[in-house]
């Protein structure tokens, strides 16, 4: 099966593609590419350089980036810096948070992006928790995310650009951070019923993908499986009991939660067989192309599920919007107005401490 490069998301090395890169992916063909703070110099450099993974692949290929608001957000480093979803849920204003989502899509649509990795959908329980999602959550509680990052979803949405819930089923009371380490949350699936399943349940038919986190939740019945590889979390729960249709993806395969309790050809077999449809390697690029030769010890069933998932996703891809460096100033001063509109004009130029070009953990 040659189309099986389709079932991988991989990440590219820097900021031009590079001619063993290139060679590599066309060999390959991924299904798509998620890019990073290394990946971005200048708004003319990140066109082309979306421009130039295109032309190497012979499927349209998934262009993804988090660019969620505050400091999970990649292009601040060509532009200016959306307030995060903290800042937008305390300020409690419904149309900052639809302008935030229409902002994003149409800024996105300017580079050649067709698929942003957000809304999160995790609930702050503690805004202060040392797992990652510091200001990244859109509410303290299930009620509260559900409205706001609806607002947000629809209006990304309706610029074409597709949205991906994150992190199923639940991250956010995970006690240590999965880049470094698989974390256990023990609570009771009636906990999560009430709280974390709540608000996916609500969201399964409003977004596009569903990417699912690192974590060990024994409470539903994952045992000590992580739930990126577990079919009990993938397959019972969100496909069959969520009835979730759209794409299916693992959160980064090279992060600590999964680098140091499994090897990549166990990865993919468990991750394929698990229910995921694509699986996702950010930074140690140069495994991708073992990652495929993996893909082909998956059984075919699986695999085929996976391919008319990836093209079923693929057939509601936008092409990009022409390439305007003035219409992309406009859309990035919006960006500026919306930040002072949220946080005012004296924060307007402010970016938050951690630059995710430079920090050598680049949360997702």
């Amino acid at each position: 099966m040659s189309e099986l490069g389709q079932l991988l998301l991989s990440g590219v090395p820097g900021a031009t593609l590079d001619p063993e890169s290139a060679a590599a992916f066309r060999r390959i063909q991924p299904g798509g590419f998620i890019l990073f703070g290394r990946n971005i110099e200048s708004p003319s450099q990140l066109r082309k350089l979306i421009e130039d993974l295109r032309s190497v692949s012979r499927v349209e290929p998934i262009i993804t980036i988090d660019q969620e608001g505050g400091r999970v957000s990649r292009l601040r480093l060509i532009g200016h810096e959306p307030p995060n979803a903290n800042q937008l849920r305390d300020r409690n204003d419904p149309e900052l948070i639809s302008r935030h989502g229409r902002i994003t899509g149409e800024l996105l649509r300017m580079f050649g992006f067709n698929f942003d990795l957000c809304p999160v959908l995790d609930i702050s329980f503690d805004d202060d928790a040392d797992n990652s999602l510091r200001g990244r959550c859109y509410g303290n509680s299930a009620d509260h995310v559900i409205r706001n990052a609806a607002l947000f979803n629809d209006a990304m949405r309706a610029t074409g650009v597709l949205s991906c819930g994150k992190h199923f089923p639940g991250y956010s009371r995970a006690p240590l951070d999965a880049h470094h380490e698989l974390p256990l949350i023990p609570l009771s699936r009636e906990e999560f019923e009430a709280h974390e399943l709540k608000v996916f349940r609500h969201f399964a038919k409003d977004v596009d993908a569903m990417m699912i986190g690192h974590g060990l939740y024994p409470g539903l019945g994952a045992g000590d499986l992580c739930s990126s590889l577990s079919r009990t979390i993938i397959h019972d729960l969100l496909r069959t009991d969520l009835a979730f249709q759209g794409l299916v993806i693992t959160d980064d395969l090279d992060m600590g939660a999964i680098l140091n309790h499994h090897g990549l050809e166990e990865t993919i077999r468990l991750a394929m067989t698990a229910g995921n449809d694509i699986a996702m390697i950010c930074h140690r690029v140069e495994c991708v192309e073992e990652a495929l030769k993996h893909m082909h010890q998956v059984p075919a069933t699986d695999l085929e599920r996976a391919l008319q998932n990836v093209a079923r996703f693929k057939a509601r891809m936008v092409p990009p919007d022409p390439w305007d460096e003035a219409e992309f100033r406009r859309r990035d001063g919006e960006v500026r107005q919306l930040r002072a509109d949220t946080l005012g004009e004296a924060h307007a130029d402010q970016r938050s401490p951690e630059d995710g070009k430079r920090s050598p953990v680049e949360v997702y």
